[in-house]
């Protein structure tokens, strides 16, 4: 992976770029563990409206049809110096089976496992039989309850919130989400119920590395997910895109704790997709940003699409570490094998370096290769080179191998240094610009030397500028 030449005048910028290197670079400090308030309601009474209110951005995917929301996504929020994290659930419906009953599974475990539940419902409505069911789930229950009255957009509706005393959960709230009517009330409200620190830290702290799972609709995304945390933690359905936003998941993989995000699997590209797709890719666009180590899944039972290769390619663009998951190996053949081999070496020539790991989520088939694959991957995202080594290494080859003639003129390089990690970023220096082949050329015994598997390696080009002849 190559970027475009800049320009150097003398070498002060190497120096500095040697001593960056030398220095290294800090890792994030790790997240402090917050209090967990679960959004719940029935479908389309404005959650997850009311979750990007409150969040003060536009994160939980929103869209004018009941249902969009399915899988419990957490987001961190803040208010008056207080943090805690909002867990947007999907519409409740007790009693509800198949697809619905699923989201409705998840719905009671984010209320089972936070420290205080906002009961969202509609003030235009009332008081509907479903929520007198939540309510009365949420009054055994040993957390604090508050009572959002949404959409009341004007005061001709506050009377009509009263009505919503008979549900036994205190006072209502009355807010609009989508314009912000005492929306800031509402908040001090959850701050005041909100413990200080979270009833059971868990085990999040020590800062897990974040893996977005990641692929095209119905690969089996979700159910891997599943299948790694041993529990239904993200709604699986057989129809494509059940998933819309990024669930967070911890995953405990060979004793060593991991941040998985599932996401939407990304059907077009963002500046083409709409409505609720065109949120959906978004979030998941963030999510490999956000992500050290990205699990690109492919269907190994079906040709390697396009865009299966376009979601590979952003990955590399981001500079992520990569681990090509196959999934549905046990319904691969050995002529499919043989033909996916000669796919995987068309297709995929832009990132031979990935790690690849055969897996079936339906079966747990070698799941557990996964963890060695994402630390290998990592390693690499994280290495470093030292300038001494990197530069007699280049100066064999170059002394091997020179730079192509360009202009008449024999580009010489004349020293490099890895200027950072996470990805690896070497530095050329040079007396000319350098052919993109040669560049290719000089990141493959780059990585036949140093190895590097699993990771983008990026090489940036620095031709030395011309110094004006001097006048007498």
């Amino acid at each position: 992976m190559t970027e475009a030449d800049g320009t150097w005048s003398d070498e002060a910028e190497f120096l500095r770029l040697d001593e960056q290197a030398a220095d290294g670079q800090g890792g994030e400090e790790p997240a402090l563990a917050q209090p967990v308030l679960a959004v719940v309601g029935r479908p389309n009474v404005g959650k997850s409206t009311l979750v990007n209110r409150i969040l003060g951005r536009r994160e939980a995917v929103v869209q004018d049809v009941p249902g969009v929301t399915r899988d419990r996504v957490a987001y961190d929020a803040l208010w008056n110096g207080r943090r805690f994290t909002v867990v947007d659930t999907g519409g409740w419906e007790p009693g509800a089976s198949g697809l619905q009953g699923s989201v409705a599974a998840q719905a009671e475990l984010a209320m089972s496992t936070s420290d205080a539940v906002l009961l969202v419902v509609d003030a235009t409505v009332g008081a509907t039989t479903t929520d007198e069911a939540v309510a009365r789930v949420l009054r055994r229950s040993k957390r604090p309850v508050l009572l959002a009255a949404n959409k009341v957009d004007d005061e001709r509706l506050l009377a009509e919130t009263a009505s919503l005393w008979s549900l036994g959960l205190g006072e209502p709230h009355p807010v609009s989400a989508l314009h912000g009517r005492s929306s800031g009330d509402l908040l001090d409200a959850i701050v005041d119920a909100l413990p200080e620190a979270p009833r059971d830290l868990g085990t999040t702290a020590g800062g897990p590395r974040r893996v977005a799972l990641v692929g095209k609709p119905n690969v089996g995304k979700s159910s891997l997910l599943n299948k790694l945390t041993g529990e239904e933690r993200a709604v699986v359905d057989s129809v494509a895109g059940t998933t819309v936003d990024p669930v967070d998941s911890l995953v405990e993989l060979d004793g060593q704790l991991w941040r998985f995000v599932d996401t939407a699997g990304l059907r077009k590209r963002v500046q083409t997709a709409s409505g609720m797709e065109y949120y959906a890719s978004l979030r998941t666009k963030s999510a490999i940003d956000a992500a050290e180590v990205v699990i690109v899944l492919l269907d190994a039972s079906e040709p390697v699409s396009e865009q299966d290769l376009r979601v590979v390619t952003m990955v590399a663009e981001a500079g992520r570490a990569l681990v090509l998951a196959f999934n549905k190996w046990d319904l691969v053949d050995d002529e499919r094998r043989h033909q996916l081999d000669r796919e995987l070496d068309r297709g995929l020539v832009r990132v031979p370096w990935a790690e690849r790991v055969n897996v079936s989520a339906l079966t747990g088939r070698a799941v557990r290769k996964l963890a060695p694959a994402l630390r290998t991957a990592l390693q690499s995202w994280d290495q470093r080179v030292p300038t001494g080594q990197l530069n007699g290494w280049l100066s064999d080859l170059v002394a091997a191998t020179p730079p192509p003639v360009r202009g008449g003129k024999q580009p010489k390089i004349l020293f490099a240094t890895q200027a950072g990690i996470r990805p690896p970023t070497l530095v050329l220096f040079t007396t000319g610009f350098l052919e993109a082949g040669y560049r290719r050329f000089v990141e493959r015994k780059f990585r036949e030397r140093f190895g590097f598997k699993g990771s983008p390696v990026r090489i940036n080009v620095r031709v030395r500028e011309k110094k004006p002849k001097k006048t007498r």
